[in-house]
């Protein structure tokens, strides 16, 4: 297949099946990466661990994406980018066993550092692999294409993690994981065409991108976006235990809908960030602040829980996708670097949200961790302003609110 028809050209189904597959390599990342959210209380008890140590879980993934994806598009610039992608879905298959069979805790955090490997190499990789997959103008579609795996995830990872680890155990949870990591290995290598290495990218270049003074502002946004909803969105199940008392369906069917207005965001956001993505970046942040806030006040009555927790998920899933299009319109000209930087501000920012959140949980109260979070997202509000720090000197004005 000629590879320069997939990326200036009108894209095959080939390359969209490409997309797709990548699409669930997304959604297992985000399901295996937050899974022990929706299991915390029973993978503690069963490594003997607290609570807080528990969510560390998420903090170690968090600290190794962000060093692989700081270095992966220096090495990855040395080979064809489909068997780097392929190397990288079958090390969290790999993970994924280890995971479910950790002896002990120390055993469990060596395998969240393996899949932390993959979550900072592949969403390094991401965007701009897609921006060489279909023509500039399918971008945006397909970037919202990748982001519905994560929509998916979201939807389902949590709810079926809490009701089969109440009926399979957590470890039957990772190991039911397993056949359809294996399967994405497959449909990876089948549908990905060959994407031969380009020139070689210095390590340097991509922690150089911070000089330009909008990259720098934005990674600052991101940081404190992220880490805000991280040091949140961790600990909601301690949460729901603690202040709604649900039983096993009960919780399942929160979680669920905390998940599935995933997909109303992710669309949502799709379609509105050609016109409005500085104005999604600011409010976005300050909009789940208030939300995080109102959970606490209305955490004993399950219906209101449930509301609030549909609102918060149909935010915090838009997140993402109007940070990946604007790495897209801001950094165009250096897709891999930039990318490699965005997933270590990401990814660092889970590692210490997670952290905080854990540590307020353990030495405080679940009060204070919510607090915490929603500091971090006002934070980030006020970083973004009116967007105009965003947007660099070659112009990221493919939108029409700045």
């Amino acid at each position: 297949m000629n590879t320069s028809l997939i990326s200036v050209g009108r894209p095959d189904r080939r390359a969209w099946s490409a997309v797709g597959s990548m699409t669930m390599c997304v959604a297992l990342l985000i399901a295996s990466e937050f899974m022990p959210v929706s299991l915390l209380t029973p993978i503690a008890r069963d490594l003997s661990a607290t609570d807080g140590m528990a969510g560390q879980a998420i903090s170690i993934s968090g600290l190794f994406a962000v060093v692989t994806s700081l270095l992966v598009p220096t090495v990855a610039s040395r080979f064809d980018r489909r068997q780097v992608l392929a190397s990288l879905t079958a090390l969290m298959l790999a993970s994924l066993v280890v995971i479910a069979l950790a002896p002990n805790f120390a055993t469990l955090m060596s395998a969240r550092a393996l899949l932390g490997v993959t979550i900072g190499g592949f969403w390094a990789l991401s965007t701009a692999t897609v921006m060489r997959l279909v023509p500039k103008a399918d971008v945006p579609k397909a970037l919202g294409v990748l982001y519905m795996g994560n929509a998916a995830a979201t939807a389902l990872a949590a709810p079926m993690g809490s009701y089969l680890g109440g009926v399979i155990g957590w470890r039957g949870v990772f190991w039911a994981l397993v056949p359809f990591a294996a399967f994405n290995l497959v449909w990876q290598w089948r549908s990905l065409p060959r994407l031969p290495r380009q020139a070689p990218i210095p390590a340097r270049h991509v922690v150089a991108l911070l000089k330009r003074p909008h990259v720098a502002v934005g990674m600052a946004g991101v940081m404190l976006t992220f880490g805000g909803a991280f040091a949140t969105f961790t600990y909601l199940r301690p949460f729901l235990e603690s202040r709604t008392d649900p039983n096993l369906p009960q919780l399942s069917a929160l979680l669920l809908a905390l998940g599935v207005a995933g997909f109303a965001g992710t669309y949502a956001a799709t379609a509105m960030v050609p016109r409005h993505l500085y104005r999604m970046l600011r409010g976005l942040p300050l909009a789940l602040a208030a939300v995080t806030l109102l959970l606490l006040p209305t955490g004993h009555l399950l219906w209101a829980v449930g509301c609030t927790m549909a609102v918060w998920g149909t935010l915090n899933s838009a997140i993402p996708v109007t940070w990946s299009n604007w790495l897209a319109l801001g950094v165009s000209d250096e897709p891999e670097a930039g990318g490699g930087l965005m997933v270590a501000a990401i990814q660092l920012a889970i590692m210490l949200g997670a952290a905080l959140g854990g540590f307020l949980l353990d030495h405080v109260s679940i009060a204070a961790t919510f607090a915490g979070g929603t500091a971090l997202l006002v934070l980030a509000s006020l970083a973004v302003g009116n967007g105009r720090r965003l947007q660099g000197a070659r112009g990221t004005r493919g939108t029409t609110d700045a």
